[in-house]
């Protein structure tokens, strides 16, 4: 496999090196959500010890990720690496994966020093434990601002974060004197919006999610009425730059309908 992947190398790179020739960058979304989905399988697949190791090789990834963003000048990407769903898994495989993602946190601020982004995590962090949240705020502390956006979305659920955007949104009406009785004609698309939890990041124009599965799975459910979907074949440990290229690439090449 090794030997296999040495000989596809330069093909890919002259491969990547072609798309971005033809790549229309003024048609590049403003903002990239990614569902990185597939590490347990990769695990089995690659035939690695535990899953701990698969979950580093994907936490790589998403550095690697985050440079390609930057390459490109992606002003914003939301990265799902933890759902609220996933908290129901046993102990034993969620522990290293917590581990990962301490370590992830306190990588990225040396990994992006040469390209400040602003760093912040939307979810139930209440639900994680204490060293998590803990690390995820290190990291939000350490990387305040910048020209880009990378928002995590760690304990994460479409769902919840509608029930939550509806009840801070008739909690502030109240604050404001609607009577209860009057609420229902002050709820509107438009006053939910500004109560999600990253309000003030535009709508995704693309969602990716790896591994092949072709569905959302609750991700931004809201924001993504109208986003493209790109569904990738390979695990998030295998994903590559190009994979990355080819998604942008017929992003690009897409005829936009919204409402349509």
């Amino acid at each position: 496999m090794k030997v296999k992947e040495t000989i596809k190398r330069p093909l890919y790179r002259a491969y990547e090196r072609r798309i971005l020739q033809h790549l229309d960058r003024s048609r590049l979304p403003r903002h990239i959500g990614v569902i990185h989905d597939g590490h347990r399988r990769y695990a089995r697949t690659e035939g690695l010890p535990d899953y701990a190791s698969s979950y580093r090789v994907g936490m790589a990834k998403f550095v690697e990720f985050l440079g390609w963003a930057e390459e490109l000048q992606i002003p914003a990407v939301t990265c799902w690496l933890l759902s609220k769903e996933n908290l129901s898994r046993p102990a034993e495989e969620l522990e290293p994966y917590y581990d990962v993602l301490v370590e992830l946190f306190a990588r990225i601020p040396d990994a992006l020093a040469e390209h400040p982004v602003a760093v912040r995590f939307i979810g139930s962090l209440d639900l994680l434990p204490d060293h998590l949240v803990d690390a995820a705020k290190r990291l939000q502390e350490a990387c305040p601002t910048g020209a880009r956006r990378v928002t995590i979305a760690l304990g994460y659920a479409g769902r919840q974060e509608i029930v939550d955007a509806a009840r801070e949104l008739v909690g502030s009406l109240l604050d404001e004197g609607v009577l209860p009785e009057e609420l229902p004609a002050h709820i509107d698309a438009d006053g939910l919006a500004k109560h999600m939890y990253a309000a003030d990041l535009p709508d995704p124009d693309l969602v990716i999610r790896t591994s092949g599965e072709a569905r959302l799975s609750g991700f931004l459910l809201w924001q993504s009425a109208y986003a493209e979907y790109a569904f990738v074949d390979v695990f998030w440990p295998a994903f590559r730059r190009v994979d990355f290229l080819r998604a942008l690439r017929d992003f690009t090449q897409r005829e936009r309908r919204f409402g349509k």
